[in-house]
């Protein structure tokens, strides 16, 4: 080691920076090694070299903004620090609008579930007063038969109480029992479709806590999969569209 020139060891740190087979902590691991090593893996053409490439936008920086020492190494710690900052801010609003998310898909299962109750509530009514009005019917029925007197009565005092009339208000409530179930079906589908995006959105949130320092866009994957086939979808109406006016 001691018998290669400086010249054959910069070229070697500056080739395994080039490959990115080096990054910081390799040099700062180069610089506890030996003294030789320590002097030439702090020199700045190096250091240089790796401000170009770990922070390409954030090259030109104010130099104001800049610590005292002018060396490219304090340059790069002092500019990774704020990165470091950067990406800690990033996470924690991420893992607010995650967790924003999370709150708002409970809020809409809550929402569904009361609106599943009340739906099975009301079906429950009309299925209850359709027997009723069924019987007012059979009633009725069983007035133009003879029969003993005290069934008689009974039979006439249903048909009495009933205002409306019994074979309208049975179609009424037949219609509104299929309204029901309608909408019953409908809550169930939309009650599992967003379980499932409560629990996707439960699962991005323990991936951002767990990977605290990646780089997080206001798009999540998701969306942007949404995003995607919308984009697909419009293609192909379109397509579909010059087909027919070409034919």
């Amino acid at each position: 080691m001691s018998l290669l020139p400086d010249e054959l060891w910069r070229r070697i740190l500056e080739i395994g920076i080039e490959n990115r087979s080096f990054n910081y902590k390799t040099l700062c691991c180069i610089t506890i090694t030996c003294r030789r090593l320590g002097r030439l893996s702090a020199e700045d053409p190096l250091w240089n070299r790796l401000l170009s490439i770990d922070f390409p936008l954030n090259h030109n920086v104010s130099p104001s903004s800049l610590p005292s020492s002018s060396s490219a190494k304090s340059i790069y710690k002092f500019r990774f620090e704020r990165d470091k900052e950067r990406r800690v801010a990033a996470h924690r609003r991420a893992v607010l609008r995650k967790e924003s998310q999370v709150a708002e898909h409970s809020r809409r299962l809550r929402a569904i579930e009361t609106r599943i109750n009340q739906e099975t509530s009301k079906m429950r009514e009309t299925v209850a007063e359709l027997s009723n009005l069924r019987r007012v019917r059979q009633a009725s029925v069983a007035l133009n038969v003879w029969q003993p007197e005290v069934v008689r009565g009974r039979q006439k005092q249903m048909v009495e109480q009933s205002v409306v009339p019994a074979e309208s208000r049975i179609h009424a409530l037949e219609m509104e029992l299929r309204l029901c179930r309608q909408q019953i079906i409908g809550l169930e589908m939309s009650y599992q479709e967003e379980k499932r995006r409560h629990a996707t959105a439960k699962e991005e949130l323990e991936s951002i806590n767990y990977h605290p320092v990646q780089e997080y866009n206001a798009v999540t994957a998701t969306e942007n999969g949404h995003i995607i086939k919308q984009k697909k979808l419009k293609r192909c109406n379109s397509s579909h569209e010059k087909q027919c006016k070409a034919s």
